[in-house]
């Protein structure tokens, strides 16, 4: 019985490709988090604070992005997946809850459930694939994770340090990953072992970014819903609410939707573009929460003209549209150039928008957004072959 346990658990490929109503659910505790990092950079829009709530972002991104992976390796319906499905959202919203305070008392909070999670995976996994050649595979990952879990524990108890400390377990815990855990005495995980199902993993980043516009929307509702409807906060909703759907259809149209379809069809080397795919959602989703913040601070004061958050709202689709050009080049093989105009042409509007109330500056984004959206409307167009 126990030499059938690993094969159990292991997802077969040729079944089971969408994701499971527990892997949904789990989702739910990214909404709280990127409403409690969105708090967070709202109170602080200084560099500072910004590069402080990017730090915690990757962190918890992290934390989805690992348990994504682990739920295309394993089958989420057994009972041991379940359970650190389970054990693993429960610690991801203490993070989120920890979040807006992390850098001010809770650091510990944070950095022990970011620890605990991922050292827990592996006290689950580790006696589990006992006799499996995939037992390799976890122990290579725990090890770094606990390296790095050093840091990130040390980081919280070392206030002066904490930042630059977390820096670096944040930047040893990406790596490792695209090293693929190089360990001594035990070596590195092929991309055979690391081997994804394009399918299902495409469709839990395509989930992960619309729980991701959910969060924006909510966010923005509910403070719409709070501080009245008069006509200027009424546009700013509007703004907002465009601006949701066009980067929605930025992302679906067209490397959203053919991820699963590349990987796929370079089999295990497929997990090389998975990877990188994490890594830029990650940059598009910081966009997202970006243009959260600036939303809410749009509709509390529709005609302010403070630098901060006129910086903010813009970053937003400026950073979107960077993961969104780099994840369409890794998909399709090639750049469209309107779209790096288009990029451009939002900087500038950010530069030049000192004059500008947040209304207007929103206003000329979404209208920037809008003709990316019908430029690639028209590269389709040209590149589909005459009948």
């Amino acid at each position: 019985m126990s030499r059938e346990l690993p094969a159990r658990l292991l997802r077969r490929r040729e079944v089971s490709r969408r994701a499971s109503f527990l892997e949904l659910f789990f989702d739910l505790a990214f909404i709280l988090a990127l409403n409690r990092l969105s708090r967070a950079l709202e109170d602080d829009l200084s560099v500072g604070g910004a590069f402080r709530t990017a730090l915690l972002l990757a962190a918890i991104w992290w934390v989805w992005f690992v348990t994504a992976w682990s739920t295309d390796w394993f089958e989420p319906r057994t009972p041991l997946i379940t359970t650190l499905l389970i054990w693993v959202m429960f610690g991801g919203m203490l993070m989120a809850a920890a979040a807006p305070t992390a850098y001010a008392g809770h650091a510990l909070v944070f950095a022990g459930a970011y620890v605990a999670i991922h050292l827990g995976r592996a006290a689950l996994l580790l006696p589990a694939l006992h006799g499996h050649p995939l037992q390799l595979r976890t122990l290579r990952v725990a090890i770094w994770f606990a390296v790095s879990g050093v840091l990130w524990l040390t980081g919280a108890f070392v206030g002066p340090a904490q930042v630059v400390l977390w820096t670096v377990a944040v930047v040893l815990d990406y790596s490792m990953a695209r090293l693929r855990w190089p360990t001594p005495a035990l070596g590195r995980s092929s991309w055979e072992n690391l081997q994804i199902i394009g399918e299902h993993l495409s469709e839990r980043y395509q989930q992960i970014f619309i729980i991701a516009l959910g969060e924006l929307i909510l966010t923005a509702g509910i403070t719409y819903s709070q501080h009245g409807f008069d006509v200027g906060r009424s546009l700013a909703f509007a703004l907002m609410f465009i601006n949701a759907v066009s980067l929605g259809r930025l992302y679906l149209v067209p490397g959203g939707m053919r991820l699963g379809a590349a990987i796929e069809a370079l089999g295990p080397p497929g997990s090389r573009l998975g990877l990188l795919a994490g890594y830029l959602h990650l940059v598009m989703i910081a966009g997202v929460l970006a243009t959260g913040v600036g939303s809410r601070l749009m509709i509390i004061e529709p005609f302010s003209h403070d630098p901060a958050a006129i910086v903010v709202m813009g970053s937003g689709p400026a950073l979107f549209l960077t993961g969104w050009i780099l994840f369409a080049l890794a998909v399709q093989g090639r750049i469209s150039w309107h779209r790096v105009i288009g990029m451009a042409a939002i900087l500038v509007a950010v530069a030049a928008a000192h004059e500008q109330s947040l209304l207007v500056n929103s206003a000329i984004v979404t209208g920037l957004l809008i003709l990316i959206a019908h430029g690639d409307t028209l590269a389709r167009r040209a590149r589909r072959p005459s009948s």
